[in-house]
């Protein structure tokens, strides 16, 4: 895709992604990959009111080219696409149902939402839970990347999604799914949730391969 299509697209979903609620104030960034390297949504922007010609160019080993500074969470994104070379682009939010299961004590680590949809197993997979860093901090990075080649996405402990795709909509529309599984995980807590059986869970990754 052409790097002024992928701009306006950013800006686009970015929009979507805040009018709808999925994250507030100056909260989550989005990056997309280039031939020549990464758009990335500003330091402290908004993602309801981005601008095409203002948004992040880094080079292929993350830094500046052109744009306003980049935001602080560079080396998450970066560790996506070092992890997952067919990932193209990374989404960040801090949606509040997966946020709120990022804050539980007793999340699985390992599989932070149970297969109760088809389409969580399709478009997500498993989803573990990154040990807190500072929001921004290197040492995010071998967390990451100790995960991401095997899963698509990830939860932050006490702070949130990151969803890779091959698309920039893709890497949406993952988020999205995410977002609204946790919360039915959490609006079905307490409850004698039924889970999909592990060979459906086996055939749908098989088939979809999330």
């Amino acid at each position: 895709m052409e790097e002024s299509r992928l701009r306006d697209d950013i800006c686009r979903w970015g929009a979507s992604l805040f009018n709808r609620g999925y994250t507030a104030g100056s909260s989550g960034n989005l990056s997309a990959r280039l031939p020549d390297g990464f758009l990335v949504t500003p330091t402290n922007s908004c993602l309801g009111f981005l601008e095409p010609s203002r948004l992040t160019k880094l080079d292929t080993a993350g830094r500046l080219v052109s744009g306003d500074p980049p935001t602080k969470e560079v080396p998450l994104h970066m560790a996506f696409y070092e992890a997952r070379p067919e990932a193209g682009a990374v989404v960040h939010l801090h949606s509040t149902f997966a946020t709120a299961l990022s804050c539980l004590a007793d999340t699985d680590p390992e599989d932070a939402l149970p297969p109760i949809t088809p389409y969580m197993v399709m478009r997500v997979g498993r989803v573990p839970v990154i040990p807190y860093t500072h929001p921004g901090s290197a040492d995010v990075k071998p967390l990451i990347l100790a995960r991401a080649a095997e899963h698509p996405a990830v939860l932050l402990a006490n702070h949130g999604p990151v969803v890779s795709g091959k698309s920039f909509e893709a890497a949406v529309f993952a988020a999205e799914e995410l977002e609204e599984t946790a919360k039915l995980v959490l609006l079905t807590r307490g409850l004698p949730q039924r889970h999909l059986p592990s060979d459906v869970v086996s055939e749908l990754r098989r088939r979809f391969g999330s």
